[in-house]
């Protein structure tokens, strides 16, 4: 299949504004965790499991990956001109990463089926999410504004119009044949679902020392949250266990997120580039409406124009 296409293209697309559901909660701490499930999604098609266990570094250096693609993911709502860049930047990245998948049949990363879904599974983890982690549940409008704002990163990141439903009316029967048709227990899926997953340590020396000790705390909370977070039909899919005592597990975890994180201040509570757009456009707001008031000060101060001399 062709990887490219005349709709497929970066330019002349905007990321969802400020002010849009996006922009509250892409660079917050709780969307942070239920990141895991969307890769887990994305990795258990085999295309895309076998381009990842081909030519990703998330083995040798996944708190570098997980760097990355948390940069990534948080240009593409808060970047602006850079979220273009940004697009440009990973269908180059993804160019040249094709081969074979385990079952024989060839494979190129910018296939636009392959390309979509990766993108695609981002919207249902979002909802998710919501639902366990989140002050409420979205609202059926909300659900498709969410949608709407998820399409136009879509935009911005080139992925083919044609690809990607136009609608969520649209985008539940594309997403539920995907599922059905095309997840599997990939080894890569199968290994980040893994409790006693085999994780080297994170950078400096005191983490380090400590961490015979904390990875088997980290891989079983990483794979509960992995598992837990991923939408029941998709977990079946690839094979995974979830018990009743799991999900009263994550729903009291659920309520305690719901009550800590909005409590935060914002430094501890935004990633630095969701943060530092989110005062930008504070400042930007507190300008405007100054600059609002001040001209109607001055139309107060000019009075009203009489017409004519006396």
């Amino acid at each position: 299949m062709s990887t490219q296409s005349p709709r497929a293209t970066t330019e002349g697309h905007d990321p969802p504004p400020p002010g849009g559901i996006l922009w509250a909660i892409a660079g917050e701490l709780r969307s942070v965790l239920a990141l895991p499930a969307a890769m887990t999604m994305q990795v258990a098609h085999p295309a895309v499991g076998a381009g990842v266990d081909r030519y990703s570094v998330f083995r040798t250096d996944p708190w570098g990956r997980g760097e990355r693609s948390l940069r990534s993911v948080q240009l593409w709502v808060y970047g602006g001109a850079e979220a273009e860049t940004e697009g440009r930047r990973l269908r180059g990245l993804h160019a040249s990463i094709q081969g074979v998948d385990a079952h024989g049949r060839p494979y190129r990363a910018l296939d636009p089926p392959v390309y979509a879904w990766v993108h695609a599974t981002g919207y249902p983890v979002y909802l998710r999410a919501q639902r366990y982690l989140g002050t409420r549940p979205f609202t059926a409008a909300e659900e498709r504004q969410l949608y709407g704002e998820w399409l136009r990163i879509g935009r911005v990141l080139g992925i083919d119009n044609r690809a990607m439903p136009g609608s969520v009316e649209e985008f539940w029967p594309y997403y539920r044949a995907m599922v059905r048709e095309r997840l599997e227990p990939t080894v890569v899926a199968r290994e980040l679902t893994a409790p006693d997953a085999s994780v080297p340590p994170p950078g400096p020396l005191p983490p380090r020392l400590l961490w015979p000790l904390l990875r088997p705390l980290f891989t079983r909370f990483r794979a509960f949250l992995t598992v837990g977070l991923m939408p029941p039909d998709a977990r079946e899919a690839i094979g995974l266990e979830w018990t009743p005592g799991q999900e009263r597990r994550l729903r009291w975890f659920g309520r305690g997120v719901r009550v800590v994180v909005p409590l935060l201040p914002e430094r501890l509570r935004y990633l630095p580039i969701a943060r530092e757009a989110r005062r930008r456009a504070r400042a930007g707001r507190r300008w405007q409406r100054g600059r609002r008031r001040w001209r109607r000060w001055r139309r107060w101060r000019m009075g009203p124009k009489t017409g004519h001399r006396a």
